[in-house]
């Protein structure tokens, strides 16, 4: 008799632990550098659900394994002929939602490359420690995107020259220079030891006086994101769907030039 091959579940993507008041969400999917996909973003939403259900929790920590913390969206999906573009921006939106106004405090944990969508989740959270291996930029438009959806949490945090600067130019900027333009709290030489002492501060508050005074500091960038949220969605599945974002996004996966750069 032979035994036959039994189903198995895929790897998980996000993992979730818990350990005294503190939840750790980590993106865990280095193979493809942790791309916002389909089952990323479902596993992260409810990781984060999971820590606002438990009362014992008072923080949230976001990390990552791997050399980056996120790498924006899985362009594999994107350039599918049937591509779920409004689907893809309401599940993005709804994780960065579940951030900025989760009852706990986020703390980003980022020693990694932080690229487009990925740096719409450190937007979000509430505090962040950048470590030296971390960069960042907003690539959108170089592939012919723009970064409508992230911007309901980016823009918020940074002063209007950067954001100018970044959106346009695509270019790379370190931890320091995130600190410096407000999209982080702190550049620090050690992030995991950055972002302790801030866990270690937040957990001697109360948790009503942590959830009443995030709801205070958050409550304009909440507002504005759900006025502008739908308008966001839609313009950005408007342009993935564009012949020329679809030529910058196959040209990137292709690792050769686009058309307007022949």
């Amino acid at each position: 008799m032979t035994d036959s091959a039994q189903p198995t579940d895929p790897p998980a993507l996000v993992t979730y632990d818990v350990s005294g008041r503190v939840a750790r969400v980590t993106l865990d999917s280095p193979r493809n550098r942790n791309a916002l996909s389909t089952h990323l973003l479902d596993e992260l939403l409810r990781a984060l659900e999971s820590a606002a259900e438990d009362e014992s929790v008072r923080v949230v920590v976001l990390g990552h394994t791997g050399g980056t913390f996120c790498a924006g969206v899985d362009l594999n999906e994107v350039t599918g002929e049937d591509d779920p573009n409004t689907a893809r921006g309401i599940r993005l939106t709804a994780v960065m939602r579940a951030i900025a106004a989760h009852r706990c405090p986020v703390v980003g944990q980022i020693d990694g490359h932080v690229r487009a969508g990925g740096v719409g989740l450190v937007a979000a959270c509430d505090l962040v420690v950048a470590g030296p291996k971390s960069t960042f930029a907003l690539t959108e438009s170089r592939l012919g995107l723009a970064a409508f959806v992230i911007s309901l949490t980016v823009l918020p945090r940074l002063t209007s020259r950067a954001a100018a600067r970044y959106f346009l130019t695509g270019e790379t900027f370190d931890a320091a220079t995130a600190r410096e333009i407000g999209l982080v709290t702190e550049a620090a030489e050690d992030a995991e030891a950055g972002a302790g002492e801030l866990v270690e501060r937040l957990t001697q508050a109360s948790p009503q006086g942590l959830a009443e005074s995030k709801a205070l500091v958050n409550r304009q960038l909440l507002a504005r994101f759900d006025h502008d949220r739908e308008w966001a969605i839609e313009q950005s599945a408007r342009l993935f769907a564009s012949s020329e974002a679809r030529e910058g996004m196959a040209a990137f996966l292709a690792k050769r030039p686009p058309s307007w750069l022949a």
